[in-house]
């Protein structure tokens, strides 16, 4: 991909990587690093997918293993932190949505991608099943897993 190929993707389709990297990240700041990172990466790569909703669902599923990998990324950072410091007390998240990020960041990456289709995107097991090629009862399989652990976290009653 040429850089003047490069500047037409993303001026079409940044503001949708950008949005999809916010809304699962809930910081802008690394959602616009997330974004650049991921336009970067296209520049290194022979192929790009043809077809605007052929790029769409490959920038949209991009986003999101990426600001998955982010989320786990931090929590391993923390954890690393935390064996150098280990006088120091451990804070707890203080909202639901820092607990929430947080538990995404430890689910394994297919499980995480499901959760956040299913509880930030809000779509139905058909729709995350038409995303990732599966089938419906595959999804609820998933989400049933998802939960488990969850529970097993205590976070859900």
């Amino acid at each position: 991909m040429t850089p003047v190929e490069l500047d037409s993707l993303f001026r079409t389709y940044g503001h949708i990587v950008l949005r999809r990297a916010s809304t699962i990240l809930r910081n802008r700041a690394d959602a616009e690093e997330l974004t650049q990172e991921l336009f970067a990466s296209l520049l290194a790569r022979d192929v790009v997918p043809d077809g605007r909703a052929a790029i769409v669902t490959y920038l949209y599923r991009a986003t999101t293993n990426r600001a998955i990998n982010f989320l786990r990324d931090q929590r391993n950072r923390g954890r690393l932190l935390e064996r150098q410091k280990p006088d120091q007390p451990v804070a707890e998240p203080a909202d639901t949505r820092a607990i929430a990020l947080d538990l995404l960041g430890r689910l394994p990456e297919e499980l995480a991608v499901v959760a956040v289709h299913a509880f930030v995107d809000e779509m139905s097991h058909q729709e995350i099943a038409d995303v990732l090629q599966c089938s419906r009862r595959h999804v609820g399989d998933l989400l049933n897993r998802v939960i488990e652990q969850c529970s097993a976290r205590e976070l859900v009653s």
